[in-house]
């Protein structure tokens, strides 16, 4: 990560955040690119230069051209592009057209036009870019439409930009994160420990993640590490998605103890 240069969508807030963080005391630059200044600006103050905090809302083309010049002003040069930025505009089957319409516009269309504008930037490295996916595109889950949807919708974005960037050397992966800790949680009321308990059933790992855990995912998708690895999603879900519809109870047992019941 020495001297490369990063932007994080959604980089003020939550796992985007800690992304930045991450990228910035591994010894990278990174601009913050979000809709929350107040935030932004705070987590800029603490980074000693190493982090830029520019205000930007994907759904915004001049936003995004500015934070692409805010880049290259600041550090020269653009090695990652990092989309964690992401809203939550999901009533379930309430959803109007203007949710689905919102949602799809920043967590679908705005990655794609972020990495549309630091395309040129990013082939003279080459560079790699990691989209934010979700356990959410991969199961169904009850009263939510809209966020599932998008999230879907940008792991084939990222199949296909993977596929279309390659000859220019250009990496695209995503991570998709299981339950994870976050400040929004907190505002919620919850606690870790009652998190953690009911994410326990959920997960094969007990918990729920930490954004740190999320961070260093990322950052190994970025490194060259991972430079073989293109077009792909690294679950970072504690074994959510390998549990199934089973959970962690064994089915066959259950029926076991259903049967040995009836035949008494």
């Amino acid at each position: 990560m020495e001297n490369s240069v990063a932007i994080v969508s959604g980089g003020a807030t939550s796992i985007g955040a800690e992304i930045a963080s991450t990228f910035a005391a591994a010894g990278a630059r990174v601009v913050a690119a979000d809709v929350d200044r107040e935030a932004g600006e705070a987590l800029a103050k603490h980074a000693g230069g190493k982090i830029v905090f520019s205000p930007m809302d994907l759904t915004s083309d001049a936003d995004i051209a500015r934070t692409v010049q805010t880049t290259l002003k600041a550090f020269g040069q653009i090695d990652f592009v990092i989309n964690a930025a992401a809203v939550y505009q999901d009533q379930g089957p309430a959803s109007t057209r203007a949710d689905w319409q919102k949602c799809f516009d920043v967590n679908v269309t705005g990655p794609v036009m972020l990495v549309r504008a630091t395309q040129a930037h990013l082939a003279r490295r080459p560079g790699a870019v990691v989209n934010v996916g979700s356990i959410s595109a991969k199961v169904a889950q009850a009263g939510r439409w809209t966020y599932p949807a998008s999230k879907a919708a940008l792991h084939q974005v990222t199949r296909t930009l993977a596929l279309d960037l390659a000859k220019q050397g250009i990496r695209v992966n995503t991570v998709s994160p299981g339950w994870t800790w976050s400040g929004g949680m907190e505002k919620l009321g919850l606690t870790r420990p009652l998190v953690d308990s009911i994410a326990r059933d959920f997960h094969l790992v007990p918990r729920a993640a930490e954004r740190s855990e999320v961070a260093e995912a990322v950052m190994f998708l970025c490194s060259d590490a991972a430079s073989f690895i293109s077009g792909a999603d690294l679950p970072v879900d504690g074994g959510y998605c390998a549990l199934g519809p089973e959970a962690k109870p064994s089915a066959f047992e259950k029926l076991a103890m259903a049967a040995q019941g009836a035949a008494q």
